[in-house]
């Protein structure tokens, strides 16, 4: 057996984490942004569906997701959450520092400018926010979709 054999680690079976990644911008940086300050301060539903569909990857929509949370929040009181639990799905995706505690007080304290942290930081990562997944996925690799032919032509009489 050589030196060179006896130093390879050993592979235990743990993952290996990296490490926790700081938010790009702080929570208060609201201003940074002033048009979506003002649009989360009067319809926090518009910027909560769009940076959800983004979380989500496309498989839930903003529409259906901003009308959730909206219903949640006339009906219950409680919205913050729903934004709350997206928030936890949001950081786990990029490796976000933070807790889910954290993020319940985040949320529960000050829902608009979490709202606004999460779609600045999407913003920081390079999504055009308002574009919703799908959009973004089409920019960026410049595929359109678009509708197939119709199988049939107009009718001409």
């Amino acid at each position: 057996m050589t030196s060179y054999d006896q130093e390879k680690p050993i592979a235990t079976g743990v993952p290996v984490h990296a490490p926790m990644v700081p938010w790009s911008t702080g929570l208060c940086g609201c201003f940074d942004d002033g048009n979506n300050c003002c649009l989360t301060c009067w319809c926090p539903c518009i910027t909560f569906g769009q940076t959800s569909e983004i979380i989500d990857r496309g498989s839930s929509s903003c529409g259906a997701n901003g009308a959730l949370y909206a219903l949640i929040g006339v009906f219950t009181g409680c919205s913050w959450i729903y934004s709350c639990m997206y928030r936890t799905k949001f950081r786990q995706l990029y490796n976000l520092e933070g807790s889910s505690c954290n993020d319940c007080l985040t949320h529960f304290c000050c829902t608009p400018c979490a709202l606004c942290q999460e779609y600045r930081e999407l913003k920081n990562k390079g999504f055009d926010v308002p574009l919703g997944w799908h959009g973004n996925m089409e920019r960026d690799t410049g595929v359109v979709a678009t509708a197939p032919p119709s199988a049939y032509g107009n009718m001409n009489r």
